[in-house]
């Protein structure tokens, strides 16, 4: 009988130990690993998930330059927040903040901040709002006990989970069937004294589209001239903000508007780095609450820090200054251009396939396919979604709109960096295959489809 001795001493000599034995997953483990074994235990489990340039269910960046990554990997132990020590991290994260400002058309000196992504910055900014509003308030001598934020139901959930942390009345204005963003007329009705701003989305996580920033700011601009009611306007730009100036550069947005006070993006998004990186951007140091900041000297000199993260890398601000400089807004057109003609070419082959609805693929959109199916079919956009999933390992979401359009079902299908000309082709036929096959068998089992039921990603 083999030994437990032996058996280690044999999987150290032939292979790895875990073939047969349990992993650790529910103790702490009383004794450690060798480093080889812990790394293939790691890398095991991790050949299990999906492969990520099939997903095209999430915006997150998945690929970058191998020059990119040697940046990251080699700077993994900065801590960004350690100025003393990492003064030169600190100077990078400020260009880049004055590098984005100017893409944004700030019209002078601003200011920001670097964070975790967009859900932290759209904390940031919301909060500086609501500080703001605060302080208007206390000055006219009205109440501040209701404060309340207007947006539609377009938006990333974190803006609900700002509202209830921080209680604030959300007053979101609902969709409808074929109108899925909002405007000014909208937004209008729910707006009062209390409104502490107004969020407009730059590219939606459901269709691609942007709302009516244009006229929500023309209706700010007016009731600031005739009700005395100075209300910001947040872009919500984590999607878009790394898109409109270089596809639609003539459709302003952006701080070209004049109650446009902050815009948050995602450079993990369309800013092509990996996860971990976002970024506030306000039009003047003015619209920072000054409350928001604090003073600490505990890390070796008196710094300002308004973030609500403290400790975290380095290694993603300068993955970002990396590419800003590596690509220009001549190389970043490119990329986007060439995402946007094979999103196009995707949607010439959905349609011609008689089966699907694109949606507003004649507005400014961000570079996927929003489509739904039309006509009588015995399947539905979750039977595609999982035929494409366990037959090809296409990550393609299904999802129902929200309300009061949560009767409409649609796919999205987001066309990244790393997408190919080979790759459309081969994803409308799996998509035209998967049809044809749950057409002759009736549509997905119904437990099948319940487990595949994708919200729309982030």
């Amino acid at each position: 009988m083999t030994t437990p001795s032996e058996i280690n001493a044999a999987a150290a000599l032939y292979g790895n130990r875990f073939v047969t034995q349990e992993v650790p997953s529910r103790e702490f483990p009383d004794v450690g690993m060798t480093a080889v074994d812990a790394m293939r235990l790691v890398a095991e489990d991790l050949a299990l998930e999906g492969e990520p340039g099939r997903n095209l269910a999430t915006f997150v960046t998945t690929w970058m330059e191998p020059e990119a990554q040697r940046i990251i990997a080699e700077n993994l132990h900065r801590n960004f927040i350690d100025h003393a020590e990492y003064p030169r991290t600190a100077e990078i994260e400020q260009r880049c903040i004055r590098m984005l400002a100017d893409l944004f058309h700030a019209p002078g000196e601003t200011t920001g901040a670097r964070t975790q992504g967009s859900s932290e910055a759209i904390m940031l900014g919301a909060l500086s709002l609501k500080w703001n509003w605060r302080t208007r308030r206390q000055a006219e001598g009205g109440s501040t006990d209701r404060p309340n934020l207007v947006f539609g139901g377009d938006v990333h959930v974190v803006w609900e989970k700002f509202c209830r942390y921080f209680d604030v009345e959300p007053r979101i204005v609902p969709l409808q069937r074929g109108k899925y963003t909002i405007g000014p007329g909208d937004v209008a009705p729910h707006i009062d004294e209390n409104t502490i701003g107004v969020a407009a989305v730059l590219g939606t996580t459901f269709t691609g589209h942007r709302d009516d920033i244009v006229g929500i700011n023309d209706l700010l601009v007016q009731l600031k001239q005739e009700r005395g009611l100075d209300v910001p306007l947040h872009i919500d730009g984590a999607s878009g903000g790394f898109v409109w100036p270089f596809l639609y550069p003539d459709s302003p947005w952006d701080f070209r508007l004049e109650q446009v006070r902050s815009i948050n993006v995602s450079g993990h998004k369309f800013g092509l780095v990996y996860p971990g990186i976002g970024w506030l951007i306000f039009r003047e140091v003015s619209d920072l609450a000054p409350d928001l900041v604090f003073m600490e000297n505990y890390l070796g000199k008196t710094d300002s820090t308004f973030t609500l993260n403290f400790s975290t890398g380095s290694a993603m601000v300068l993955a970002q200054y990396y590419n800003l400089v590596r690509y220009g807004r001549q190389g970043y057109t490119y990329i986007m251009r060439n995402m946007q003609e094979n999103a196009r070419l995707l949607g010439d082959k959905l349609e011609a396939m008689g089966r699907f609805e694109l949606i507003g693929r004649d507005e400014e959109q961000l570079p996927l396919v929003a489509f739904r199916l039309t006509g009588d079919h015995p399947y539905n956009e979750f039977d595609i979604a999982w035929q494409l999933s366990a037959e090809r390992g296409w990550m393609v979401p299904a999802y129902t709109m929200p309300p009061d359009a949560h009767d409409v079902t649609i796919m999205r299908a987001l066309v990244k960096e790393t997408m190919s000309r080979e790759h459309v082709d081969t994803l409308a036929r799996d998509i035209e295959d998967a049809c044809t096959t749950l057409a002759a068998k009736g549509g997905a089992h119904e437990s099948e489809r319940a487990r595949m039921v994708v919200g729309p990603g982030h």
